[in-house]
């Protein structure tokens, strides 16, 4: 799902059903003999795990989705259909081939490869810049919330261009997508110490947000109560408490994205329209100057003020400089998508 500014809907089979474009991602990556990802070379694999990291970023920062990044770089697609091919059927492709050959077949129809340079790309980022974003979030968020809210505006613009013949049902779902992300934004925060079996479903419910563009996975544990907890995990290398939201994140993702590829193959601009307004409904999350309760600074700060609000001032050429930073940003990652598939 790239932002390609020329993309069009391929002719309906029906009146009620929208057939994914014949160009996407993921056919792209298939053989046309046996359905199978043909094989990437290791510049496209690195391209991908670099995509991986700036997935990874993303999910760090509680209102900023991994997805988006996905969804932006050209890969979202391939993700979806590589993770909503992992079930039972797996089973039948081993038998066909049995031992060695069976392992390799199955490997080939979930996408392996690209999966595991992706996964790697976010372990790579989640170890090495966690501390990073969290040490901003805490001491500078005026300039983090600022990039990423360039970012956020940028994409929002991008892939409003790539929906073609706007309807009142995609206008409607657009709308709905911004109203349920707004919603979500503004929930009251959980103050709770989790157990495993709650850091379970929240890490469920958590990965679900996180593979969907606009609705950020962090954020989600945020209101949970969960956050604080994951991420000192991560800082100390708690393997319970890593294992349990795994296997939480796991058994999520693959109940979900069976759901979402289906959507994305047979109403793929309606889905389009229903994701580019979840991103959109992100902005409320992302907005730069935020003061707690009292209007002052502090780590509760998480409303929402005008910028000639703002306790230390608007501070506009840092912003406005960092906005279009994370603008720059994010279409030179679209180019690159855009480029990386044509290719």
């Amino acid at each position: 799902m790239t932002a390609s500014p020329t993309r069009p809907d391929a002719p309906s089979p029906s009146p009620q059903v929208e057939t994914a474009p014949v160009h996407n991602d993921s056919l792209k990556k298939r053989s046309p003999r046996n359905g199978s990802p043909q094989k990437d070379s290791p510049k496209q694999l690195l391209g991908v795990y670099v995509k991986g990291i700036a997935m990874g970023a993303a999910d760090i920062v509680p209102g900023v989705s991994g997805g988006t990044i996905a969804l932006i770089a050209g890969i979202y697609e391939r993700l979806i259909n590589a993770l909503g091919s992992i079930g039972p059927s797996l089973w039948r492709v081993f038998r066909q081939e049995g031992g060695i050959k069976g392992l390799l077949a199955v490997w080939r129809h979930v996408d392996a490869t690209f999966l595991l340079c992706l996964l790697l790309g976010i372990a790579t980022s989640f170890a090495t810049l966690a501390g990073i974003i969290k040490h901003l979030l805490d001491n500078q968020p005026l300039l983090i919330w600022s990039f990423f809210f360039g970012l956020v505006v940028a994409t929002v613009v991008i892939l409003l261009a790539e929906i073609k013949r706007w309807n009142v049902v995609r206008a409607g779902l657009f709308i709905t997508g911004l109203v349920v992300a707004v919603v979500i934004s503004n929930l009251p925060l959980l103050t709770t110490t989790p157990s495993l079996p709650y850091l379970f479903l929240a890490g469920a419910i958590a990965i679900c947000a996180m593979i969907l563009p606009g609705i950020s996975g962090s954020f989600i544990l945020l209101l949970m109560g969960a956050y604080d907890t994951v991420l000192e995990a991560v800082h100390t290398f708690n393997l319970t408490v890593i294992l349990t939201v795994m296997a939480g994140m796991a058994s999520g993702l693959l109940l979900f994205t069976h759901m979402l590829k289906w959507l994305l193959s047979r109403y793929y601009q309606g889905t389009l329209a229903l994701l580019t307004g979840f991103i959109a409904g992100s902005l409320v999350k992302v907005w730069p100057w935020k003061t707690d309760a009292l209007g002052t600074l502090n780590s509760d700060a998480i409303n929402n003020v005008a910028p000639w609000q703002y306790p230390t001032g608007a501070h506009w050429l840092t912003t406005l400089s960092l906005m279009l930073l994370g603008a720059i940003l994010v279409s030179l990652l679209s180019w690159w998508g855009h480029r990386s598939n044509r290719t």
